[in-house]
């Protein structure tokens, strides 16, 4: 409720900005903990996504209809076991100049890390900004898939290279507008540090 006594109604990115905030919050409390809690690495990414498939609304749309990247930035949070916390963010440029930005924070669980090779399953939430778009992101991850690149080790920035595939689920719901939900097949390559 608002001063007036009205409903309150928050935009989506008032809405991000209050998550962030809840997330920041949860992640101080964290820090300031008994140094006895296991450690907390971080760690992050870049990259670029490229959504080849999307079938939504009745009909089917490829890479090669309407272009389409995203350039994802991402900050991970990890313990010492198996799982992390991932906070993205993909600024997309398509051929229509209807530019998008996403947050998609996720949460990560390694397969397999004491391997060369680890296999991560993640699952994401997904936030269109400024748009009435929210999802969801089952994500498979593969750190180094073709084994250790040389170039990546002598860089001393980057820990490794990766490649994922996505498969974003979208619900759209416009105001006055017809509601429609889309799933995409999106592959994502790019450097981990």
């Amino acid at each position: 409720m608002n001063i007036k006594g009205e409903p309150a109604h928050w935009t989506i990115t008032e809405t991000i900005a209050r998550i962030v905030s809840i997330l920041l919050i949860v992640l101080i409390w964290f820090d300031l903990a008994p140094v006895a809690r296991a450690q907390v690495t971080v760690g992050g990414h870049v990259g670029f996504v490229i959504p080849w498939v999307t079938h939504g609304g009745g009909t089917t749309t490829s890479q090669f209809d309407e272009y389409n990247i995203g350039f994802p930035i991402g900050i991970t949070f990890k313990g010492q076991g198996r799982f992390a916390v991932d906070l993205e963010m993909i600024p997309f440029v398509n051929q229509t100049h209807t530019n998008n930005f996403v947050v998609d924070p996720g949460l990560l669980y390694t397969v397999n890390p004491d391997s060369p090779r680890p296999v991560t399953l993640g699952l994401r939430a997904a936030f269109t900004v400024d748009s009435s778009q929210v999802g969801f992101i089952p994500l498979l991850h593969v750190d180094n898939p073709l084994g250790p690149a040389p170039f990546i080790q002598q860089s001393g920035l980057f820990k490794s290279y990766f490649f994922e595939v996505d498969l974003p689920v979208q619900f759209s719901r416009p105001h006055g507008g017809p509601a429609t939900n889309s799933v995409t097949f999106a592959t994502h390559f790019g450097l981990g540090f």
